[in-house]
């Protein structure tokens, strides 16, 4: 006897993705509040350095599962790179979670997909048309909704912008790595050295955890390391096009519990910014999504054409 299918599991690869992209931004979401309890007694560069020591011990049952062992790689150098850059980003995005309320500092993290339209553009030669443009503009004024220039405006409030542009310029590097190291590979090089690198900075302002604070940077970085890893699948599987809106109920899941926990109210200027931003994000991921398509269509036609 065959057995019986999963009950909880979709039946197409669409609806995985979306579950897995669904359980990606849940364990970010919760990654965000275990963070905002973490740097309550403990400093950011700290509580970064934790998240990816215990997300590398988390990483490597996962590798040794999936029977790969550990990765080779000849691209050291580009990695090294890549990862500070990316720990400039992730100590701006866990300062903004720290010290602003939750729900601003996640609105404004999604600036980075604007930014990374701008340096495909600037750095990969990507060829970028007018809607796309209008698109990654509307976003633009979504975030100054957000940061309320001469209202509200404060200048921590631009921390966070700049680890979106930070983030964007890793999703660039990480573009280009991609071409040349599997999806794991990339991963555990990222971590393997983001735990020495994040070592550095936290031993300036080391402060020895107290027993209840262990729990959440442990979380932090079990957290973290199921959120990419459950992105990664999500991507094999679907379109970003379609996840990409699933992404954003990491917006709400915090706000609820930042209203829940820490008594933080969704003002209406961050709501209106998001949702802006939000739309521009979602538009650009269809477009890109579009143009994919179309390319990887025209692809077997021109192989047929005779060489001239």
């Amino acid at each position: 006897m065959t057995p019986a299918p999963h009950r909880w599991r979709p039946a197409t690869p669409q609806g995985q993705a979306g579950l897995l992209m669904l359980g990606s931004t849940s364990a970010f979401a919760l990654m965000a509040i275990a963070i905002r309890f973490a740097s309550a007694t403990i400093p950011t560069t700290e509580v970064a350095f934790f998240r990816n020591f215990f997300g590398l011990l988390a990483l490597l049952p996962i590798l040794l599962h999936a029977g790969n062992g550990i990765p080779r790689t000849r691209h050291l150098g580009r990695y090294l790179v890549r990862t500070l850059v990316g720990l400039g980003s992730m100590l701006c995005a866990f300062w903004a979670i720290g010290h602003l309320p939750l729900s601003q500092a996640i609105s404004l993290s999604y600036a980075a997909p604007l930014f990374a339209t701008i340096a495909a553009v600037l750095w990969l030669g990507e060829i970028v048309r007018v809607r796309r443009w209008v698109a990654v503009s509307a976003g633009f004024v979504g975030v100054l909704v957000i940061l309320r220039p001469g209202a509200a405006f404060s200048l921590p409030m631009l921390v966070p912008v700049l680890g979106a542009l930070l983030a964007a310029l890793v999703a660039i590097q990480m573009k280009q790595l991609s071409r040349i190291d599997p999806p794991d590979t990339i991963v555990f090089y990222t971590y393997l050295l983001w735990v020495p690198l994040s070592l550095a900075p936290a031993l300036f302002q080391w402060v020895w955890p107290a027993p209840a604070a262990w729990g959440w940077l442990v979380a932090t970085g079990v957290l973290g390391t199921l959120g990419q890893w459950l992105w990664t699948r999500a991507l094999r599987l679907g379109e970003v096009s379609a996840l990409q809106p699933i992404s954003f109920v990491q917006l709400p899941i915090v706000v609820v519990f930042g209203w829940w926990l820490f008594g933080e109210t969704l003002d209406v200027w961050t709501a209106v910014g998001a949702a802006i931003v939000f739309g521009a994000n979602g538009y650009i991921a269809h477009r890109e999504a579009v143009l994919s398509r179309r390319a990887a269509s025209q692809r077997p036609t021109e192989a047929a054409k005779p060489a001239e």
